[in-house]
């Protein structure tokens, strides 16, 4: 049976041994968005999981922060990022893929460079003064990326040119930012500027409640296509980041859905426009599950 698209333009790249970067802002997302295209093309090809945002800060946290804590059943952020990178270790094992752990703050923690002019004592009785994104819904999920980010910007770019210098012919899949995540967005930015062949993939479960930036996808001439094999395995390997499964999938059952992926029309031949959307449980990300 001949391949579909999607599996032919990646059947070409892995049977070249092309260098595939798969860039995951948090310690997940890249398997539940890839892992079943990880599984397939780990097997055949040389693929590294650079993980973003793999560290927290110390207390004192948002109420956004405490809400996520409490969500994971956790009392500290650093130790729950241990757990979390350990989870991330173990699962990524099991694909035959390179892991990589960048160490930069999560949005939720990150705080500002410099204090605010007058906000040092007020920071230890009200933290939000003293953080890039003070708020989960109002903030961190607005779709766009605060000025104060400009180095984690350069430092996710610095990751790319690390693990895939330039003229190395390899692919970068970077996610699609759906849901407007500042750190997917900001790694979905680093992507767009670096030069590399890009494909970007759409970050569920967000997906299944929020729509892709259409002016994105238009403005980059972006076709979906879906990637319907080895979707068996995905749930087992999502269930292996227990800290975070319960409260993204809270009914613990992870729907069975094609994985989508964006790529640039030159690249896809003749394929339809249109997204696919299967049918799936709304994403549960209040309190900052991310």
């Amino acid at each position: 049976m001949a391949d579909d698209p999607l599996t032919g333009f990646v059947r070409t790249l892995v049977g070249s041994c092309v260098p595939v970067l798969v860039l995951s802002p948090h310690l997940d997302d890249a398997v539940l968005s890839c892992g079943a295209l990880l599984g397939w093309a780990g097997r055949r090809a040389p693929v590294t999981v650079a993980s973003l945002f793999t560290e927290a800060t110390p207390p004192p946290y948002t109420l956004s922060g405490r809400m996520y804590l409490k969500q994971t059943r956790a009392g500290d952020a650093e130790e729950l990022f241990a757990e979390r990178r350990a989870e991330d270790l173990r699962v990524l094992e099991l694909l035959d893929v390179d892991p990589h752990h960048a160490g930069l703050v999560d949005g939720l923690f990150r705080r500002l460079p410099r204090p605010r002019p007058g906000t040092g004592g007020l920071a230890r009785l009200l933290p939000e003064v003293a953080h890039v994104y003070p708020t989960y819904r109002l903030h961190l999920t607005r779709g766009r990326v605060s000025a104060h980010d400009a180095a984690i910007l350069g430092a996710v770019a610095q990751t790319i040119d690390d693990l895939l210098p330039a003229g190395s012919g390899g692919l970068v899949l970077a996610p699609l930012a759906v849901g407007g995540h500042a750190d997917h967005v900001l790694v979905r930015t680093a992507a767009e500027r670096s030069g590399r062949r890009v494909v970007y993939y759409s970050d569920f479960p967000y997906n299944q409640s929020a729509a892709a930036d259409a002016e994105f996808t238009r403005g980059h001439r972006l076709v979906a296509r879906a990637w319907k094999r080895d979707l068996d395995r995905k749930a087992e390997l999502v269930q292996g980041y227990r800290t975070q499964a319960g409260a993204l999938f809270p009914g613990g059952r992870v729907p069975r859905v094609p994985e989508v992926y964006l790529v640039p029309e030159s690249d896809s031949g003749a394929v339809s426009r249109t997204a696919p959307r299967p049918p799936g449980t709304r994403a549960r990300t209040a309190g900052g599950v991310s």
